[in-house]
């Protein structure tokens, strides 16, 4: 799939910028021409997980902190080391928000606590919530920034399209057929502080994604992707907020030799087993 061209995090920190579904060739996803407010580079943040959505739904044709639990010298992150994924003994968040509580939110002005937040919104942003108006508003509107989601709002609208949600098997509001069951999640893997200084923080979060549609009639099985998403964050009053973030295919490790199970079987699964949310 092609993704286009990729742009630094520079300019104005309130803009963002975003890549919308059109129609292309099998296996792609075409930019949607830019809005022209103010000028072209006034475009809204890429939303993690609908690029994999894309392109899912052309195919075929139909860890979290880092090391320290403060800033590093001069207000940096130190170094470049994995940052680990065991408990550091600092407690998690205890709040939550966004639509029926299920945002974990009051993450620490920390590096920990940026990564602990990014990768939580990575979570909510590839969940099925989000080919839900209602929903997909609450989610952008409370882990974005205001400025960010005001402008982000009616692209996602024109994005998640009827036409859109059809190729994925959904009706118009989102909902999967009688008999299946739509599946969207996002697991992340590790996060790493790409940088960090008093009130901003750049993390990326490695992850695996499930969509498909499960059901004995789905043209489009539930699938495995492997991407990296990339966020500016901003602190905001009291929390982490996404400003703009951006999203890149792989490290996809080779398939395993494990065999594909039922639909009835992924279905059944996704039913007992909930999904994780990462705050610690």
């Amino acid at each position: 799939m092609s993704f286009g061209d990729d742009h630094d995090y520079g300019g104005d920190p309130g803009q963002t910028r975003t890549r919308l579904p059109e129609g292309g060739g099998e296996g792609h996803g075409a930019r949607r021409p830019m809005r022209t407010s103010r000028s072209l580079v006034t475009v809204v943040g890429v939303v993690v997980l609908l690029i994999a959505a894309i392109a899912f739904a052309n195919r075929g044709g139909g860890g979290n902190g880092s090391a320290s639990s403060g800033k590093g010298p001069g207000g940096s992150a130190a170094g470049a080391a994995a940052d680990p994924t065991a408990p550091t003994g600092t407690k998690p968040v205890t709040g939550t928000s966004g639509p029926d509580g299920a945002i974990p939110s009051g993450f620490a002005d920390t590096q920990q606590g940026a990564a602990s937040a990014a990768a939580n919104y990575a979570v909510a942003l590839g969940s099925v919530g989000m080919f839900h108006t209602q929903q997909r508003h609450a989610v952008v509107d409370t882990i974005y920034t205001r400025a960010a989601a005001a402008e982000l709002q009616p692209s996602l609208d024109t994005a998640y399209s009827t036409d859109f949600l059809a190729e994925l098997g959904l009706d118009a509001s989102g909902n999967a057929p009688h008999g299946s069951t739509f599946i969207s999640r996002t697991i992340p893997v590790g996060t790493k502080v790409d940088s960090y200084s008093t009130g901003a923080a750049k993390i990326s979060v490695w992850y695996t994604g499930l969509i498909g549609m499960a059901g004995t009639t789905s043209k489009n099985p539930v699938a495995t992707t492997w991407k990296t998403a990339t966020f500016q964050l901003q602190w905001a009053g009291k929390d982490w907020k996404i400003v703009s973030d951006t999203e890149k295919s792989g490290p996809a490790p080779v398939p395993g030799d494990d065999a594909a199970s039922t639909a009835e079987q992924i279905t059944k699964a996704v039913k007992q087993f909930g999904g994780f949310t990462y705050a610690r």
